[in-house]
């Protein structure tokens, strides 16, 4: 099955689903599923004329105006308009597996059945869903397919580090990890408690997770809830940087990995403890997070090719050990760009694997320590004392790692 046929399917479909959520949120009828059924059918249409020859298109919109009549003549009252559409992209299913296309039909298959299926989830979705979150959507939409084809793809600036398009390319990536957990968190996170508000805050953003928790701790007096989540975030963060690297650099995995999955599992261990001791129920205050912008988009950007830049830079001046200084630095606010110009960098052999792991660790407790004193300003004293000791458990094993992890 060619790569290149899924991922047009799956184009197709993100851009039915964006428009159909977009009209479905505008005009209040579900459009939702009917407009990516609709697309999902024009590309399967489009995908059989390949080897049937382009009739298969003609067909495809003598139905579309066949069931258009039906539907306005009233003929079809005890049909869904979901169920028809649905009925016709099956029939390009079953046309699929008699053309060579098989895995294609077998993913298509799938993903008709969990759009009919989750009618109610995708329902809350739109309820859930404010206009400033429809246009946060669509900002960063534009922010992968409309910026990121026309930037060049060569080596620019000061030491030949920064190529446009690869810088862009990381922003495309935080930008979809961050959106992907903003839906799972409209779908589940307002229902959930306190675990899942923690994991989906630190997949999104676990510095705006601290923030967030902390005022509202000072508002509401719920300390443990909010340290209990500010934990969980900090930990997600550890299982968000080896997906990250897993994707970018797949080849470092092996020599940075460990580390960072010992690191994880310490965090994970003190998180489940501080669960268990402090808290076990829901938490009283709202913890949505609306997903970045394109202006969020942009300053990550910046701050990428500014840590690339001042990577390569510290090496050639200060050497290895002025690498340090700008991993606790940029490491402070955000924990992506260390670990994706790092991993980058050891991955094309410009950085050694120790070196590159140290960076990533030393960059982890520097976020770890920053989280710590934003919890204590924003949340107040009680809400420091509850989480200092967890923190500085977790800031003592990264440090132990840097020092001691045997393979360094």
């Amino acid at each position: 099955m060619p790569t290149t046929d899924l991922l047009h399917l799956g184009l197709a479909t993100a851009l039915g689903l964006l428009v159909g959520l977009q009209r479905e949120w505008a005009d209040q009828h579900p459009a939702g599923r009917t407009f990516t059924l609709l697309t999902m059918f024009g590309a399967l249409c489009g995908l059989l004329a390949k080897t049937m020859g382009g009739m298969v298109v003609l067909g495809g919109f003598v139905s579309l105006a066949a069931l258009t009549v039906a539907i306005r003549s009233g003929s079809a009252e005890r049909v869904g308009f979901t169920s028809l559409v649905a009925g016709l992209v099956m029939f390009c299913v079953g046309l699929l597996c008699t053309s060579g296309h098989a895995g294609s039909a077998v993913v298509m298959t799938g993903i008709v059945a969990l759009l009919l299926h989750w009618k109610k989830p995708l329902k809350r979705l739109i309820e859930a869903t404010s206009q400033a979150d429809v246009q946060g959507v669509v900002q960063l939409v534009l922010v992968g397919m409309v910026i990121l084809p026309v930037l060049p793809n060569v080596p620019m600036g000061p030491y030949g580090v920064l190529n446009p398009f690869h810088v862009w390319l990381m922003v495309v990536l935080i930008v979809g990890i961050s959106l992907a957990a903003w839906l799972a968190q409209r779908l589940f996170g307002r229902r959930s408690g306190t675990v899942v508000a923690g994991i989906l805050g630190g997949l999104i953003s676990s510095t705006a997770t601290t923030i967030a928790v902390s005022r509202q701790c000072r508002k509401t007096a719920d300390r443990r809830a909010a340290g209990v989540i500010v934990l969980l975030a900090s930990t997600v963060v550890f299982a968000r940087v080896l997906f990250e690297v897993a994707l970018v650099a797949r080849g470092t995995l092996p020599d940075i990995g460990p580390p960072l999955f010992a690191l994880l599992g310490w965090m994970g261990l003190l998180a489940i403890i501080a669960l268990v001791l402090l808290c076990r129920h829901k938490p009283s205050t709202d913890l949505s997070h609306a997903p970045s912008s394109i202006r969020g988009a942009v300053v990550f950007g910046l701050l990428y090719a500014g840590v690339l830049l001042a990577v390569a830079a510290g090496r050639e001046y200060l050497g290895d050990s002025g690498l340090y200084a700008v991993a606790a630095l940029s490491g402070l606010t955000d924990m992506d760009a260390i670990t994706l110009a790092t991993s980058q960098m050891v991955d094309q052999g410009d950085l050694p694997a120790a070196a590159g792991g140290r960076l990533i660790l030393t960059g982890a407790i520097s976020n770890i320590m920053f989280k710590t004193i934003l919890a204590g300003c924003l949340g107040g004293r009680r809400l420091l004392t509850l989480l200092l000791p967890f923190m500085l458990a977790g800031i003592a094993g990264g440090a132990a790692l840097i020092i001691w992890w045997p393979a360094w």
